[in-house]
């Protein structure tokens, strides 16, 4: 059995739990939180035992990291410290000089691993599998759309960002994905924030490639309904992906197959966004003596896009990649200045 603890009883720690309680080799056995009232009601529904920070890992084999961002180093270093693997949730970090702090841990030799779960989605594995059929892609657009999210710190400046800082990581982590090999050389981004918000609420980034590919990515909490979706292009074809509401996968028109979802689930989304196999690979890295992959240098690179990003968006100007602008600021002070407010 692999024993896991949470660093965080927020929304997303219920979504590892689910996906832990899948997996008959995994149970968690602890879950801390800011106030013991969310520890114990998280532990209540995943069957460990609520606790405070300090007392993590408590034994545990591996700690999911899922505190409010700017917290993120600070518990991997406490995980990794206590002999267990660190697996850290998305955005790796609320700055760069965490996100540095976190590829150096990994290099010194600690386990700490990259939680971008799309990366163990099936759907968006039959997705790139269908992009490298259709060649050098000449088009590229990912929209992550969804309401304003009315759990946590997500609207509070101490987040260190909104939608773009929040949603964004993860559509470009997939827009990543798909254009690869070919790397991000600028960024150029327009953001925007609703009424009486702190932090933006919507943003559009344009990617440009190395390869001549300009991708453009949109997150949005102005949505009615979440729609997590993309689309790319070459000169002989064209895939189409959904991940939200329903997982697809088209090319040239035509369905593609995709895996079922194994029985007993709470949600089959678990599965198609790749939340099962995240854990599944952790607890078989663990059980490897192995660091998690992808390892925390994907994490910076997406912090780092999504830094040019608002930076781009302050000076209405493309920001070259790699991203030579402050290391010690959130994206959110990065754009609205030093004091992150309106």
């Amino acid at each position: 059995m692999v024993a896991l603890a949470f660093a965080g009883a927020g929304f997303v720690s219920a979504i590892h739990g689910l996906a832990a309680e899948a997996l008959p080799d995994v149970h968690v056995v602890h879950v801390a939180s800011r106030t013991a009232r969310s520890a114990q009601r998280r532990a209540k529904q995943t069957g460990g035992v609520a606790c405070t920070y300090e007392d993590l890992p408590g034994g545990a084999d591996g700690v999911v990291v899922a505190t409010p961002p700017a917290l993120h180093r600070r518990e991997a270093e406490r995980a990794v410290a206590g002999g267990a693997v660190a697996l850290v949730e998305a955005p790796l970090a609320a700055t760069l000089d965490d996100a540095d702090r976190l590829v150096q841990l990994a290099r010194d030799g600690h386990a700490v691993g990259y939680a971008e779960n799309l990366l163990h989605s099936p759907t968006v594995v039959q997705a790139l599998a269908a992009c490298r059929r259709i060649g050098t892609l000449t088009h590229l657009q990912v929209r992550f759309a969804q309401g304003r999210p009315d759990w946590g710190d997500h609207l509070r400046p101490s987040w260190g960002g909104g939608a773009l800082f929040d949603l964004g990581v993860h559509a470009a982590a997939l827009a990543l994905l798909v254009a690869a090999p070919a790397r991000v050389d600028s960024v150029e981004a327009d953001v925007h924030a609703g009424d009486g918000l702190d932090v933006d609420d919507e943003a559009t980034v344009t990617l440009q490639f190395d390869s001549g590919l300009r991708a453009e990515l949109r997150a949005t909490w102005r949505a009615a309904a979440p729609t997590w979706e993309a689309q790319a292009a070459s000169a002989s074809g064209a895939v189409r992906v959904e991940l939200v509401p329903h997982p697809s996968v088209e090319v040239n028109g035509v369905p593609v197959v995709l895996p079922v979802p194994p029985l007993g689930l709470a949600s089959s989304q678990l599965h198609h966004l790749g939340y099962v196999g995240q854990i599944e690979a952790l607890a078989t890295d663990i059980e490897a003596a192995r660091a998690p992959t992808p390892g925390p240098d994907f994490g910076r690179h997406v912090l780092e896009i999504v830094c040019a990003a608002y930076v781009s968006a302050r000076t209405s100007r493309a920001e070259p990649l790699p991203f030579t602008g402050p290391r010690d600021r959130t994206p959110l002070e990065l754009w609205r200045g030093a004091g992150g407010g309106r």
